[in-house]
């Protein structure tokens, strides 16, 4: 099992698995749910009573994956998580994902590294949804923002496709010559439904801000892809669209495509490699 470290304030000591559960020298205990995660979220996590992602949000983009969309993302991913991670073995690689959400791409991107490989997501539905798809990785219901559950320089591996990038906790948990990999929605990422939906098309370029934050802790931009593909879209697959990217928070902007039964929408996105520089 991927191992992992006590969020209890102060505390910080690693947890070994036990027959009841995870439980810390100091003797914090963490049982397992049902479904097969493990919650390490402390009350000062917490932000509000149910954080992360939106149920209905969390589901879109469960649906969403389901139907493939982001296919042509994870191939031009793969080479980046294939054979080897940050020079190690796949085998014995540590991996963690940072807002993995409903876990689609870990086996995706990972199929062959369970044993060596966590995601850490804050919305609890997306967690539950997660470990059922693939119950021999490691799920953790923790906030990622915060302090990451690993210990120093302990992981190959850490990847945010889409996610929260706390870059000192990154910076942190690597260990040397170990690897980031992120996606970031590119500026023509769903610009159709922006510009029906908000009547404006903002082009916003995020990737080299990423870069910028990133060097200023030591990882080397090694690698930049863009990635763009056009898909045709029905009505129902546009609805899950809006519902997780948040674009159609008011109801004006809702009835904007109301009477749109197809649209074509382009996706693209930014892909980084990243290396800590020895």
């Amino acid at each position: 099992m991927f191992q992992l470290r006590c969020t209890v304030r102060n505390c910080n000591g690693i947890l070994e698995k036990q027959e009841q559960g995870l439980v810390c020298a100091a003797g914090h205990h963490f049982d397992r749910a049902k479904e097969g995660y493990w919650s390490l979220l402390q009350p000062q996590d917490r932000k509000s009573t149910k954080p992360g992602d939106s149920d209905a949000a969390v589901l879109a983009r469960h649906r969403w994956l389901a139907r493939g969309y982001a296919s042509g993302l994870i191939e031009s991913l793969l080479p980046w998580t294939g054979a080897r991670v940050a020079g190690r073995s796949a085998e014995h690689a540590r991996i963690l994902d940072l807002g993995c959400g409903e876990g689609s791409f870990g086996p995706a991107l990972f199929a062959s590294q369970a044993n060596g490989y966590c995601g850490i997501d804050l919305s609890k539905r997306a967690i539950k949804l997660a470990a059922r798809k693939w119950p021999a990785a490691t799920w953790v219901l923790a906030n990622a923002d915060r302090v990451l559950p690993v210990c120093d320089a302990s992981l190959d591996c850490v990847v945010s496709l889409f996610g929260r990038r706390p870059v000192a906790e990154i910076d942190r948990v690597l260990a040397p010559e170990g690897i980031c990999i992120v996606a970031v929605p590119g500026e023509e990422d769903l610009i159709e439904l922006r510009e029906q939906v908000q009547q404006a098309g903002h082009r916003r370029s995020r990737w080299e801000l990423v870069v910028e934050e990133m060097s200023a802790c030591g990882l080397q931009c090694v690698e930049h892809q863009h990635w763009k593909q056009q898909f045709v879209l029905d009505s129902v697959a546009i609805s899950d669209a809006l519902a997780m990217t948040y674009r159609a928070v008011r109801y004006s902007q809702q009835a904007r495509l109301e009477s749109v039964s197809q649209m074509h929408v382009t996706m693209a996105a930014d892909l980084l490699l990243l290396q800590r520089v020895a």
